[in-house]
């Protein structure tokens, strides 16, 4: 038995089947991460060409059976961000955010909310906003997806939430100085970086483009982000791989304004 279903989604991979078929898996959300099949996709003259590209949203039309694979029976209203496909940083800071969300969801598991700020910040990225600083936000609030669900509102400890705090592994969250002793391995981080983590954890979506870091902060919070999820969440991604390369490339990377 199946199911037509009206619902809006964002492209996350694609892959070739057979001779003429594509398998697109898309992020819908009504219906959650689902895989599609679509019949004779791959031919010059498929009206779903355009609808299944990499990064393309839109609102499908899809046949939704039971069990196995849905269907997409049309599209409209496409949406397709074109930095992503022609920048290469751009694309690589995107694909990022898609293959976290494909791994922090089951299939079939609607989430509206996830679906906003993934849609949100595939847009926000695509009209230029500062990329590495997005990508951060997601990677704080995507956390307990994963099991994670760090304290930044103020001290494990204690419940203080002002002076001067430090991320601990070991107790899942911030330390007020008071209590740095409690765990000698403590990540010494400096307190800019600290207090932007704590802003890119309550951020809303509609707010990404106001926030403003230096360099040498992004450096920072990229450390502890790194350690958090190295230690905590226990994931190699591709396409984190490549960023990090990124990073090494020096002076091919996009100009960034200071804060």
């Amino acid at each position: 038995m199946s199911e037509l279903q009206e619902t809006e989604g964002i492209v996350i991979s694609v892959r070739n089947y057979r001779e003429s078929d594509k398998l697109v898996k898309i992020f819908t959300s009504r219906l959650g991460k689902r895989m599609f099949f679509i019949k004779g996709s791959r031919k010059s003259n498929s009206n779903l060409k355009a609808a299944i590209l990499p990064f393309t949203m839109a609102t499908y039309i899809t046949d939704i059976k039971d069990t196995g694979l849905g269907f997409i029976r049309d599209a409209k209203d496409l949406v397709h961000l074109n930095q992503l496909h022609t920048d290469i940083f751009l694309n690589a800071y995107a694909t990022y955010i898609l293959s976290l969300t494909d791994i922090a969801i089951e299939d079939g598991v609607p989430d509206p909310t996830l679906f906003y700020k993934v849609k949100q910040l595939l847009l926000e990225i695509d009209s230029g906003t500062d990329p590495e600083i997005l990508v951060n936000i997601f990677e704080v609030q995507v956390l307990p997806y994963f099991g994670v669900a760090p304290e930044w509102r103020g001290c494990r400890e204690c419940g203080k939430t002002t002076g001067l705090f430090d991320y601990s592994g070991s107790y899942g969250g911030l330390l007020c100085q008071a209590h740095w002793s409690l765990d000698k391995h403590r990540y010494h981080a400096s307190q800019r970086a600290i207090y932007f983590l704590r802003l890119f954890s309550i951020v809303s979506m509609d707010h990404l483009g106001t926030i403003k870091v230096k360099d040498e902060t992004k450096k920072e919070i990229r450390v502890v982000l790194d350690m958090i999820y190295d230690e905590s969440v226990g994931i190699k991604l591709k396409s984190k791989r490549f960023i990090d390369q990124m990073y090494q490339w020096g002076d091919l990377l996009i100009d960034r304004k200071p804060e």
